[in-house]
């Protein structure tokens, strides 16, 4: 195909803010009409968690948000991904340029619970033995003894790892992937609750390394942060100023904090939400149009995706729905529950062609037209 096909020449190029111009690139034209919710019968399922256990879920993860609300002004999207991940036992990257209180989000999920929390600042000299452990020679009893890195805690932040090199990469990927570690050999297992939270900044190149694929996927979610309004910045400021410190002190908050039992009840209960066939097929068919097919498949696909998402993307987006249901009060997902988080668990699952680029097209733009084209049941 020459390269006048892939790219005509056009009089007046509208900017894709239009919304107009990116229906129109995306091949998806009028919306497809969408029932609002799935259909009384499907909503009403045997019951398999009782209404005790899912207040008892929803008054834990309001602790959280009462955490939230004394370190974050504003980032509601960024804080309920946090706590939903944390409740589908997945892991999560954020994304946003610097200033934008990625860390300190972080850092309030990590200490409102009970449990071990580390804090790894990457850089490109970080070998894989400063952060999963090594053998240290013990010259007392002529013995190799094991010395366990900070990845084993139960909740680890890995700042900035794109600073990190491949080798370390690869090692973090052993831990997401297997809940465990390799020290000499010996397979060392990671406590559990175990979860990644880590930070990444997109407008810096310099001494950086790209996340490879494998280990995007390995992100359950992946959260961008945008600029503050007005407002939510000048309660920031007002924030700071009545606190007195810059730097949030975890000994200070006055609100109580969640145990380690907590989080394994509220994974629990989660796996315990409903979920339909009609849901699950829902779920099928739109990552499977992310990859050209389903059953309504978006005309210019294949020229804007070079790579959908994998059923990876459907066993999160399931979790992901399953963990909000619950939070949401109810014991079954329906399909607004999985429209709300397709960003944030495809986003990074989705990879654009060159001539999308080109255009200036988005992943969230893709994702958009996958909302819009796939009916739901």
């Amino acid at each position: 195909m020459s390269l006048m096909a892939l790219f005509p020449p056009q009089p007046q190029k509208k900017p894709l803010t239009d919304k107009t111009s990116i229906a129109s690139k995306l091949g998806i034209g009028s919306a497809v009409p969408q029932p609002s919710a799935v259909s009384n019968a499907s909503a009403q399922v045997t019951a398999t968690i009782s209404s005790d256990d899912i207040r008892r879920c929803q008054q834990i993860a309001n602790i959280l948000r009462a955490r939230f609300a004394q370190t974050l002004v504003g980032q509601d999207a960024l804080r309920e991904s946090l706590i939903l991940t944390l409740i589908a036992g997945g892991h999560i990257l954020i994304e946003s340029v610097p200033g934008l209180a990625k860390t300190t989000a972080a850092q309030t999920l990590a200490t409102a619970m009970s449990g071990s929390f580390r804090r790894v600042q990457c850089t490109p000299d970080l070998m894989p033995a400063d952060l999963v452990g090594t053998q240290v020679f013990d010259f007392a009893s002529q013995h190799f003894t094991t010395q366990i890195g900070p990845i084993h805690a139960n909740v680890i932040l890995l700042d900035e790892i794109n600073r990190s090199n491949a080798k370390t990469q690869s090692a973090m990927l052993e831990a997401m992937a297997e809940g465990a570690t390799t020290i000499g050999g010996e397979r060392i297992p990671l406590p559990q609750p175990f979860m990644v939270i880590a930070t990444q900044n997109p407008i810096e190149e310099e001494g950086t390394f790209n996340l490879p694929e494998a280990q995007m996927d390995r992100f359950m979610v992946k959260a961008v942060m945008t600029y503050p309004n007005p407002e939510e910045e000048v309660r920031m400021l007002q924030l700071l100023t009545q606190r007195g410190l810059d730097v949030v002190d975890p000994s200070k908050l006055n609100t109580q904090r969640i145990s380690l039992q907590d989080v394994v009840f509220m994974r629990t209960a989660a796996r315990r939400i409903h979920v339909s066939e009609a849901v699950m097929k829902y779920v099928v068919d739109f990552v499977a149009t992310s990859r050209g097919e389903g059953t309504h498949p978006l005309p210019t696909i294949n020229s804007l995706v070079r790579m959908g998402a994998s059923p990876r993307a459907s066993i999160a987006l399931i979790r992901i729905a399953q963990a909000h249901a619950l939070l949401s009060g109810r014991d079954y997902v329906i399909p607004e529950d999985i429209k709300l988080f397709a960003h944030e668990v495809l986003r990074h699952r989705i990879l654009l062609t060159f001539e999308a680029l080109a255009d200036s097209i988005t992943t969230d733009q893709v994702i958009d037209a996958l909302v819009k084209t796939v009916p739901v049941p």
